[in-house]
C-alpha cells in the first residue's frame, strides 16, 4: 500500500476503525496466521561472528513457531501464568528471540539492558516481580552472567535462572576451547539454574494451554537510561500487534530481508521489527551479539548486505557514521531503502549516505512509553530531513502548551509538548508504578512525551527540544542529575549543571559546569576525576567539564540549563571550525522559535566549508546578521 503523504495515511485510517481490523488478538496468533501462510520460508537469522561467509543459523516459520510454543510451554511449567514475569539478560540471539515471544505468549516478557549495572538490574527484576530471568551462562569477553547473578541475589522474587550457552553456535577449535577457558561465575542467589536449550528441548512443540482470545500486558519495557533506575512500561498485545501491523501495511512482504543490529531490549529492534516481519512474513538478519557493536560488524557491513541479499537496513545516526567511514566495498543493489530512529540525524551524514550508497534515509519517531512507533518519513513520499516525518494511520498527535486556562493545541509551526494517542498508549497505565502515571496525559487520552517539538503547515512533525532535559547519546537517555548528584559530593563545589554537549557521533555527549564554594581550590581534571569515580556508568561520565565564576541561574536559583547549552554549542562548534581550517567562528546562539538554538557564524569561508564541518552535528547554523 502506497504511503506518501498525509491523504494516503488518511486514507489507511478511512477504510475503517482500528477496532474492525481482521487482525488476530494475541501475539501467539499473529505467528500462527504467518507460519501457516509462509512456513518454509526463512524467519529469523544470526550469525555469532561477522564475516560474510560465518557459519549462521536460520530458522524458518514453521521452527520459529514451534520453538515459541516450546520456549512458552517451558515458562508455564516453571509457573509463569499471564501476569506473571519473564526476564531476559541477554545479547541478540535466536535465544533472545525465543524468550521475547514465548515470554509474552506465556505471560509477560521483561528485556533489560545489559549495560545497566547489577543494582539497577536488581531493581528492575524487584518492581516487575521475575519470576524467571534468562540469561548468559559463562562465557569469554562478557561480564553478562556476572551481573545476572549479582542482580538475582538482590531480587529473591526469581525462583529459576536459565542459561544460554552460546558455544552452540561455534565450530572446532574455538567450540573446544570454550569449555575449557569458561569463566567461572559466583552465585550467592538461591534460585535453581538450568540449561535454556535442555529444558526447551523436552517440550511439545504445539502450546500445551489455551491461548486465552483476550487483549492483556504481555511485555514491560524499562525506559531506555543508562543512569538512574529506570521507570517500566507497559506494552499490550494491541500495542505489540498495532507496531507490527504498520510494518506489514506499510514496508514489508514476506519477500524482505532486514538487517537489524540493533539490540533485542530495546522496542525499535523488538517491535518496529521484530513484530512487523511476524506481521508480514518478512525475514530479519540479527549479526552478532552486540550488533553494531560487535567486532568486525561496521568493517563487514556492506557484505552482510550482498550476503543476505538485504533490502532494508535499520540503523541510527551514531552507525552511520561509522558506515560512512569504511567504503561500499559490496553489491549493495538489493537495498531499497534505511530507516533512522533513536536521535536526530544531521543533514550532511544523510546526504553522504545516500550518496555512498544511492539509499535515502527515512527518518522515524517513537519511544518505549507508546509501545513505540510514532511518526516517519514517508517511503514514497517527500522525506524533509530533520523532521520526524508525519503520524502514522491511527495515531492521533497533538502540540500542547499550558495556559492559565489549562493545556491548549498549539497553532501551525508554534512550539509545545508532543503529545500521542495511539493503540500502542495505555492511558493511564503507561508504567506500572501508578505514582508514576499521574499528570502524564493530556484529556486522559493523550501521552505527554516530554519531547518539545512543532507541527508545520504540511503536516510534518518536527522535534525541537526536550522538555525533561535528559542526555541523548547514540540513543542512551542520561539523566543529568545523577551527574550533577556526583559533582555536588565534591567538597569545593557550590552548583553543578550537566548538559549533552553536540557531537558528530553520538549527537550528544554528557558535559557538565560547575560553580566553586567560596575560596575553594581545584581544578576541572581533578572533577573530573572525581566524577569518574562516583559515575560508574561509562557513557554518563563528562567529557568536559568547565568551572565558572558563577553558573547562570532562573529566579528562583535553579541552573539556566538554555545557557550552558549555547555556551556547548559555541565552544564545540569553533573547536570543530579551527580544526578544519576554516576562516569562520560561532558568534552568538539564538534561540530560535521554529529550529531551536541555532548557531550564528561569521567569517570570510563560504557556506559549503562551513557546513562540511557544521553539518556533522544535529543542531543547525546560519549566518550573522
Amino acid at each position: 500500500m502506497t504511503f506518501a503523504s498525509y491523504a494516503d495515511r488518511d486514507a489507511i485510517e478511512n477504510e475503517m476503525p482500528w477496532a474492525d481490523r481482521d487482525l488476530p488478538v494475541t501475539l501467539w496468533g499473529l505467528l500462527s496466521r504467518t507460519a501457516a501462510k509462509h512456513g518454509s520460508r526463512p524467519a529469523v537469522s544470526y550469525q555469532i561472528f561477522s564475516g560474510p561467509k560465518d557459519k549462521a543459523e536460520t530458522l524458518s516459520w514453521t521452527q520459529l513457531r514451534e520453538k515459541t510454543a516450546q520456549t512458552a510451554n517451558l515458562f508455564r511449567s516453571l509457573g509463569i501464568g499471564p501476569n506473571d514475569v519473564v526476564a531476559y539478560l541477554l545479547p541478540n540471539a535466536n535465544e533472545t528471540v525465543l524468550t521475547l515471544l514465548g515470554g509474552c505468549v506465556a505471560g509477560i516478557a521483561n528485556p533489560i539492558n545489559p549495560l545497566l549495572d547489577a543494582e539497577q538490574i536488581g531493581a528492575i527484576l524487584r518492581e516487575t516481580n521475575a519470576k524467571v530471568l534468562v540469561t548468559l551462562k559463562g562465557f569469554p569477553k562478557t561480564d553478562v552472567p556476572q551481573k545476572a547473578a549479582e542482580a538475582v541475589a538482590l531480587a529473591p522474587n526469581v525462583k529459576t535462572v536459565l542459561e544460554v550457552d552460546l558455544n552452540r553456535y561455534l565450530t572446532p577449535p574455538k567450540s573446544w576451547i570454550v569449555p575449557l577457558i569458561r569463566p567461572k561465575v559466583a552465585v550467592t542467589h538461591n534460585a535453581k539454574v538450568l540449561d535454556f536449550t535442555t529444558e526447551v528441548n523436552k517440550q511439545p512443540k504445539e502450546l500445551a494451554f489455551e491461548d486465552v482470545q483476550e487483549d492483556r500486558v504481555a511485555a514491560y519495557f524499562h525506559t531506555g537510561g543508562t543512569t538512574g533506575m529506570p521507570k517500566v512500561a507497559q506494552h499490550k498485545y494491541s500495542g505489540i500487534i498495532y507496531n507490527g501491523w504498520l510494518g506489514d501495511v506499510l514496508l514489508f512482504s514476506e519477500e524482505d530481508n532486514v538487517i537489524c543490529p540493533l539490540p533485542l531490549f530495546h522496542v525499535f529492534a523488538c517491535h518496529v521489527i521484530l513484530m512487523a516481519c511476524i506481521a508480514s512474513g518478512a525475514h530479519v538478519v540479527f549479526p552478532t551479539p552486540q550488533g553494531y557493536r560487535g567486532d568486525g560488524v561496521f568493517d563487514n557491513f556492506w557484505k552482510l548486505i550482498e550476503r543476505w541479499q538485504i533490502t532494508f537496513i535499520i540503523t541510527v545516526p551514531t552507525a552511520i557514521s561509522a558506515l560512512m567511514q569504511r567504503p561500499v566495498d559490496a553489491d549493495v543493489s538489493s537495498v531499497k531503502t534505511a530507516f533512522s530512529g533513536s536521535a536526530p540525524l544531521p543533514l550532511e551524514l544523510f546526504k553522504r549516505f545516500e550518496k555512498a550508497t544511492g539509499v535515502t534515509i527515512v527518518e522515524g519517531y517513537g519511544l518505549t512509553e507508546s509501545t513505540c512507533l510514532v511518526s516517519c518519513n514517508p517511503v514514497d513520499g517527500e522525506k524533509k530531513v530533520g523532521s520526524i516525518g508525519i503520524p502514522f494511520p491511527y495515531c492521533d498527535v497533538k502540540i500542547v502548551k499550558g495556559s492559565p486556562e489549562g493545556p491548549v493545541e498549539c497553532a501551525v509551526d508554534e512550539i509545545g509538548e508532543i503529545c500521542v494517542s495511539n493503540p500502542g498508549v495505555f492511558a493511564g497505565n503507561t508504567y506500572t508504578e501508578a505514582d508514576k502515571n499521574k499528570d502524564l496525559y493530556y484529556w486522559d487520552k493523550y501521552l505527554r512525551t516530554g519531547d518539545l517539538g512543532r507541527m508545520d503547515a504540511d503536516r510534518y512533525l518536527w522535534i525541537t527540544g526536550r522538555a525533561k532535559d535528559l542526555i541523548i547519546r547514540g540513543g542512551h537517555n542520561i539523566d543529568p542529575a545523577e551527574i550533577e548528584e556526583a559533582l555536588l559530593g565534591h567538597e569545593a563545589v557550590a552548583f553543578a549543571g550537566a548538559i549533552g554537549q553536540p557531537d558528530a557521533h553520538s549527537g550528544e555527549i554528557p558535559c557538565a559546569f560547575v560553580e566553586l564554594v567560596g575560596g575553594a581550590d581545584v581544578t576541572p581534571d581533578e572533577l573530573l576525576s572525581y566524577c569518574k569515580s562516583k559515575v560508574h556508568e561509562r557513557a554518563a561520565q563528562p567529557k568536559h567539564l568547565e568551572i565558572l565564576d558563577e553558573l547562570p541561574k532562573t529566579a528562583v536559583g535553579k541552573v539556566f540549563k538554555p545557557d550552558l547549552r549555547k555556551s556547548a554549542i559555541t565552544r564545540v562548534y569553533n573547536e570543530a571550525l579551527s580544526s578544519a581550517g576554516v576562516d569562520a567562528k560561532v558568534v552568538s546562539v539564538i534561540d530560535d522559535k521554529k529550529r531551536g538554538l541555532v548557531a550564528q557564524v561569521e567569517g570570510s569561508a563560504d557556506d559549503d566549508a562551513v557546513t562540511d564541518v557544521l553539518g556533522s552535528f544535529t543542531r543547525p547554523w546560519e549566518r550573522a546578521a
